[in-house]
């Protein structure tokens, strides 16, 4: 059978053509913030202005041949997988419990301020675009909804949600929209990380420094790249194959999980769950490849229980990097797949420099009284990953938190990682009200309604949690004053 293709067609070559020029754009953004100081001391990720210079750079190629260098469709693609894959990975990596007092609870207190941030954020989005509404028509009144998905969530769950409301709610431009307004959130986050160090020195703490924008170290230890209880690094099949194959099957059960469920709303005939709760599911690819993880996860601990399985598979070290290579090609393209001719509509610019502002700044009040409350003893390192994180990725909380705590001694790290779990299921019903705001006038005005009554129960639940922490600080230190008995 004579093959349909040449191996010299431009769809032989173009997806590692896109691959190539997003590595090529991250590159040249890591030099360029290597050579120019104001730009390193910014701490924008290289994946952020590497993004921004494709922007640039796609646009002039556009201009100059009259085609475009790489499909918007591809880099949108880039955008969805390489969140889901990340997600993954990281869910994979295997996590040694803590023995740390309180641990458990300030990774809880951890997810109340990233859900109260979701809903603050959803708050003043959609009062911004729904009182806009009335004064420019051609704003679309459910924008907002999208402020917290590309600050709170990130590129990828903006970009998920953008789409749909582009594709199914009529939003045009809705996709640029959203991966626009991810974009200047982390703008958003160098603006507020650096300005809060810098307060920090002018108030002269001890905890402030002035390594802003100086080089990390990493420190790698032997047994974190093969420890005794692991596959080899090298055999018959290579470790880092190994560990890219269990991410991709994972990744793979978690769309035959998500394709079921997308069956059974079909399969219903129900208005609400086919136009609602189905692009829910897929929108969310993210959550069930954490649940796919588990069942991963769990099925091989069965397994090396019952002697099955002797050597360990997962490898902590391995899975961080493959997530680091997702994420950052899935901010590069988010970025990258900017339309520019959409700025040149009032109904596009207009609400979204409002919205960004206004979210950042909002989000930068609400986080510094939240965490003074919640961390009194490592307040500072739970505003930097906290607030970078809810105006970036997990990956740029952990940015601004090494300019103070460059060790991650700190608990904050490990509150920034395991309280998703918990903000997910907390916040869970302003996740399905994205489904809901878009109908009507009617139903943003009960959205909009919904979130601030949660927010106000949530900041309520951060008051009581506060006096929690203040109640167990106190008995701490009288545990520390108690006289130590000595036994005869």
């Amino acid at each position: 059978m004579q093959s349909s293709y040449n191996l010299w067609d431009p769809g032989v070559w173009s997806f590692v053509f896109a691959l190539a020029i997003l590595f090529l754009g991250m590159i040249a953004a890591n030099a360029l913030i290597r050579l120019v100081k104001p730009l390193r001391n910014m701490l924008i990720p290289s994946s952020v202005l590497g993004g921004f210079m494709l922007v640039a750079f796609l646009a002039i190629m556009k201009a100059v041949t009259g085609k475009s260098l790489i499909e918007p469709s591809t880099l949108e693609m880039i955008t969805y997988h390489g969140l889901g894959l990340g997600c993954t990975a990281l869910a994979l990596k295997v996590e040694k419990k803590t023995k740390r007092r309180h641990a458990q609870r300030d990774i809880f207190n951890s997810a109340l301020v990233t859900t109260s941030g979701y809903l603050l954020q959803v708050v003043i989005g959609l009062s911004v675009s729904f009182a806009l509404y009335f004064v420019l028509a051609e704003v679309w009144p459910a924008s907002g909804m999208l402020l917290p998905m590309g600050y709170g969530q990130g590129p990828g769950q903006a970009y998920n949600w953008a789409h749909t409301y582009e594709t199914s709610w009529g939003f045009a431009n809705g996709t640029s929209f959203g991966l626009t307004v991810s974009s200047v959130g982390f703008i958003a986050c160098s603006i507020g990380g650096i300005t809060f160090l810098n307060l920090m020195r002018l108030r002269r703490n001890p905890k402030a420094t002035s390594r802003i924008g100086a080089e990390l170290r990493d420190e790698v230890r032997p047994e974190d790249i093969a420890a005794p209880n692991e596959v080899p690094l090298s055999d018959t099949l290579d470790k880092m194959t190994l560990q890219f194959g269990l991410v991709f099957l994972t990744y793979a059960l978690a769309f035959g999980i998500i394709y079921a469920l997308s069956a059974l709303c079909d399969l219903s005939g129900v208005e609400l769950l086919t136009s609602t709760v189905k692009p829910l599911i897929w929108g969310f690819n993210f959550i069930f490849a954490a649940l796919a993880a588990l069942l991963v996860q769990g099925s091989i601990g069965f397994l090396t229980k019952k002697k099955v399985i002797e050597k360990q598979y997962f490898n902590n070290l391995f899975l961080e990097r493959i997530s680091n290579v997702c994420f950052d090609l899935m901010i590069a393209a988010s970025i990258a797949a900017i339309n520019l001719s959409a700025f040149r509509e009032r109904s596009f610019v207009i609400p979204m420099v409002v919205m960004c502002v206004l979210g950042m700044v909002g989000t930068y009040f609400f986080v510094e009284h939240a965490t003074k409350k919640l961390f009194p003893t490592y307040s500072e390192e739970s505003f930097l990953s906290l607030y970078g994180m809810l105006t970036g990725v997990v990956g740029t909380g952990i940015i601004l938190l090494r300019q103070i705590d460059p060790g991650l001694r700190t608990p904050a790290s490990k509150n920034l990682v395991f309280q998703t779990i918990w903000a997910v299921l907390t916040g869970f019903p302003m996740l399905l009200l994205m489904g809901f705001a878009p109908r009507s006038n009617a139903w943003i005005m009960i959205t909009l309604g919904i979130c601030a009554v949660m927010f106000l129960v949530f900041y309520g639940w951060i008051r009581l949690a506060a006096r929690g922490v203040a109640r167990s600080q106190a008995s701490d230190y009288d545990d520390e004053l108690r006289p130590i008995e000595i036994e005869e």
